[in-house]
């Protein structure tokens, strides 16, 4: 009998017929995330899983799954929904999709951060709701970048693309992270490594690039929050929970920053109630990466993944190496 691979949600079609050709492809026809005991029935026997970032892949996955499965390819570049040690010690290998998604996040991150300044959502509300107006020159004044510091807290593929598209506009380049960028990056974007607090002192726009671990989450904090400057901007695209939603809506409504502008959410697809009547925040539901191209290589990449590991070769890009 051939090898099954479960794919927990539709994915473009380029995508399974990378599959077809390693194995029997079933991929699970509802329009929404699997609850965990649906997801559970469904690999039970797979030798292969293509999974959503909002599947919960651990211990309990692998043992209903059974001791055939070999590999677990999560569409994302995060897999904070993978308990990785418990998979791996367990002979599975788990793959992620980075690199082919930096360009599409940027563009989005820097959308957004222009949304926020620039006042651009709360200017086509006004519109919609057919409010009159009249042209002035104080009417709806927003900042402009140029000359003023992007602080970006994580310089990996993303925050490095960011980087670029903010140079372009004039901006000055400062980051913080675990570890210091190579030189020759550093060189080529001039930015200039930053002890996190004194990052959050001198930015004026903050844009978070950083992975969920239990050292990020909550990492932008009230405390954090009232450290930046008050005419800041913070930016998230990378996952809801390393920003207290909550405190993040007080700060905005008492001005302690001035606006933030946000793709991902804490408790996704849900949204803090307190940010959606503020106009100095601008929101989107998770389109980092929402392309045609950018999801499509996204998942063929996954493919692949599983396709290299089903045929006794290595992952091209297996967490943890």
């Amino acid at each position: 009998m051939g090898k099954r691979v479960v794919v927990t949600r539709a994915v473009p079609e380029a995508a399974v017929r990378v599959l077809r050709e390693a194995a029997e492809v079933e991929v699970c026809g509802q329009d929404r995330p699997l609850t965990r005991a649906e997801l559970h029935e469904a690999v039970r026997g797979a030798h292969g899983v293509v999974a959503m970032l909002h599947d919960r892949i651990d211990a309990e996955f692998v043992e209903a799954a059974g001791p055939q499965l070999e590999v677990v390819a999560n569409v994302a570049v995060g897999y904070d929904n993978i308990d990785v040690p418990a998979v791996t010690e367990r002979g599975v290998a788990v793959t992620n999709t980075p690199g082919v998604l930096a360009e599409a996040t940027a563009d989005l991150a820097f959308g957004l951060l222009l949304m926020v300044t620039r006042r651009l959502g709360e200017g086509e509300r006004l519109l919609r709701s057919r409010t009159p107006w009249n042209f002035h020159l104080g009417f709806m004044l927003g900042s402009g970048l140029q000359g003023k510091t992007l602080g970006i807290i994580g310089l990996g593929g993303i925050g490095r693309s960011l980087a670029r598209r903010a140079r372009a506009f004039g901006m000055h380049i400062a980051y913080t992270g675990r570890s210091r960028a190579p030189a020759e990056v550093e060189a080529e974007l001039d930015a200039h490594y930053l002890a996190q607090d004194e990052l959050l002192r001198t930015a004026d726009v903050v844009s978070l690039h950083c992975p969920l671990t239990e050292q990020t989450r909550h990492l932008i904090d009230e405390a954090a929050l009232r450290t930046m400057k008050p005419t800041a901007v913070l930016v998230n695209t990378s996952r809801g929970p390393v920003v207290d939603e909550k405190a993040l809506a007080e700060a905005l409504r008492a001005g302690t920053i001035a606006g933030a502008a946000l793709d991902v959410f804490e408790n996704e697809p849900e949204v803090e109630p307190g940010l959606l009547d503020l106009d100095n925040v601008a929101l989107a539901p998770h389109l980092g990466s929402a392309t045609v191209e950018t999801r499509t290589a996204m998942a063929e990449l996954a493919a692949r993944n599983v396709v290299a590991v089903l045929g006794g070769r290595s992952p091209l890009t297996e967490v943890g190496t």
